[in-house]
């Protein structure tokens, strides 16, 4: 993984877990509904801001690498795999 995904990846997870610490609070300490919404629905977001970095990364270096060695079905069973589970939300 390039260390700048790396470094990104790494410091949104960071953030999403001050996030869910936060949201723990906000749950015992009876938080508003719509506060502690709208406050999961961001970590959601940077969750799949994550994802969506991961993603960028394996294809543009092991997808590319895969192609190159002949690894198509591989390649495409990987994709495959990942957009289904996206597609399960």
């Amino acid at each position: 993984m390039k260390e700048s995904v790396k470094k990104g990846v790494v410091r949104r997870l960071k953030i999403a877990e001050g996030q869910v610490r936060g949201l723990q609070k906000m749950v015992d300490e009876d938080a508003y509904c719509i506060d502690i919404i709208t406050q999961a629905s961001a970590v959601r977001h940077l969750l799949s801001a994550v994802e969506d970095l991961m993603l960028e990364n394996h294809l543009g270096e092991h997808v590319v690498h895969q192609m190159q060695k002949g690894q198509d079905k591989k390649a495409t069973e990987e994709i495959m795999k990942v957009f289904k589970v996206g597609k399960k939300r």
